[in-house]
């Protein structure tokens, strides 16, 4: 039986393309649902996301500049038995601005998240998207866990020590722009700083760093806890660098752990 003439005996098509019949190949590192972008069609993609999570971050602003006094009265709860005053004509109502726009970025969070997930989700396969939902949600909780440990542990600490300080010389009368840029530093940097297991992670997936080189490094490690305590937190005290130095290493080397059993 002679063959078509259709068909090309010398050079077949490939029936192939995707290469799963390569015995190499690994279904994990596919890219399901791959569609060819041009430059442009990814820069116009980015435009629309960061408008859209522009709009969010603004809605939410305005939301909780609405109903700012209550969460201005619940971060001045730590400050007990301190005045604040307003030094300057419409002092309190910038403060205001400030506190609803990081209240605005923070109660939006979720939705500026959903924004960066659905923008780099086509560019990942199917074993990086495994990992896409835990660290989105670890890095949640871990940000969420930060605000509540600087809000009960690190401020009160930090404002008790300026206040027992000059308790029996100066009369504790603050002013309110001051202490907000000092609660909402704090606050937000601890947050970040509660992110070292997700960075510890990722590397860990991506095998740049394994856990054996992690825990090797612990004396660098220790001497940076130290260093970014002292940097990340705008008061002096030794108290609240040395919390926040202690909770650093403690992610640290949870973190270590986290990657051990991932198996990296």
């Amino acid at each position: 039986m002679t063959p078509s003439p259709d068909v090309d005996t010398v050079n077949p098509p490939n029936l192939d393309p995707e290469g799963y019949g390569n015995p190499n190949f690994d279904p994990l590192d596919d890219l399901p649902g791959e569609v060819e972008m041009s430059i442009f069609d990814h820069l116009e993609e980015l435009r629309q996301r960061i408008f859209y999570a522009l709009i969010a971050v603004t809605l939410c602003a305005i939301g909780c500049f609405i109903v700012v006094k209550p969460i201005v009265q619940l971060l001045e709860a730590p400050a007990q038995g301190v005045k604040f005053l307003q030094l300057t004509p419409g002092e309190f109502f910038f403060v205001s601005l400030q506190v609803a726009g990081y209240c605005g970025l923070l109660v939006a969070s979720p939705f500026v998240m959903l924004q960066i997930v659905q923008f780099v989700l086509p560019g990942l396969t199917i074993r990086e998207r495994r990992f896409l939902g835990p660290i989105v949600l670890g890095s949640s909780v871990l940000f969420a866990g930060g605000l509540v440990f600087a809000y009960y542990l690190l401020i009160p600490a930090a404002l008790n020590f300026f206040i027992s300080y000059g308790a029996d010389v100066v009369e504790q009368s603050w002013s309110i722009e001051k202490y907000f840029n000092f609660v909402l530093l704090l606050l937000f940097t601890t947050g970040l700083a509660f992110q070292i297991p997700i960075i510890q992670l990722l590397l860990g997936a991506l095998g740049i760093v394994s856990s054996e080189r992690m825990i090797k490094g612990w004396r660098y490690v220790i001497m940076g806890a130290v260093v970014l305590g002292a940097v990340l937190t705008p008061s002096t005290d030794p108290l609240t660098q040395s919390l926040l130095a202690g909770a650093v290493l403690g992610l640290y080397f949870g973190g270590i752990g986290l990657v051990k059993l991932t198996g990296n």
